[in-house]
C-alpha cells in the first residue's frame, strides 16, 4: 500500500484542532515547570556527584538526572499532536542542522587541544581539581 499525498491526508477538524492547541498549552506549562525544577536540581546533582564518587571518578546521581529528564520528555511529548495532524510534517534537515552539543563538542576540542599544549586551561583545570579535591576532603571529615 502506497503513502498518501498530502491532498490525500485526512484533515483535523475544527474540535480536534481546539483540543490539540489546549493540549499544547497544558504541555507547555508542564514543560516549563519541568524546566525550572531541573535547573536547580541540576546544580544539586552534579555537586552530589562531585563530592560522592571514588577514585577519581564522579558519582552517577548527575546522569541519573539527565535519564529522569530525557523520560519526562518522552512522557510530555510537547509537539506529538502533529502526528495527526493530517498535513505532512516537516522533517528536520539533519544534513545540515547543528546541534548545541556539536558546538559544545567543538569548543571542546579547542579547550582540550589547548590543554594539551599546556596553555592557560591546563592551569585553570589543576586549580579546579585542586578545589574540587579539598571539598571532597572536606565532605568526607564531615560524615
Amino acid at each position: 500500500m502506497g503513502e498518501l499525498s498530502e491532498d490525500e491526508l485526512p484533515v483535523p477538524g475544527r474540535w480536534a484542532l481546539i483540543r490539540d492547541a489546549a493540549l499544547l498549552q497544558v504541555k507547555l506549562v508542564i514543560d516549563g515547570f519541568r524546566d525550572v525544577l531541573l535547573v536547580p536540581a541540576s546544580f544539586i546533582a552534579l555537586i552530589a556527584s562531585l563530592l560522592s564518587g571514588s577514585g577519581g571518578k564522579p558519582g552517577p546521581q548527575f546522569y541519573q538526572l539527565l535519564a529522569m529528564g530525557r523520560r519526562s520528555e518522552q512522557w510530555i511529548d510537547l509537539f506529538g499532536a502533529l502526528k495527526h495532524s493530517g498535513h505532512a510534517a516537516p522533517q528536520p534537515d539533519t544534513d545540515n542542522a547543528v546541534s548545541i552539543d556539536q558546538v559544545v563538542t567543538r569548543m571542546e576540542s579547542y579547550v582540550i587541544d589547548e590543554y594539551a599544549r599546556g596553555g592557560l586551561t591546563r592551569q585553570a583545570k589543576e586549580q579546579i581539581d585542586k578545589a574540587l579535591n579539598a571539598l571532597r576532603k572536606k565532605n568526607r571529615k564531615a560524615t
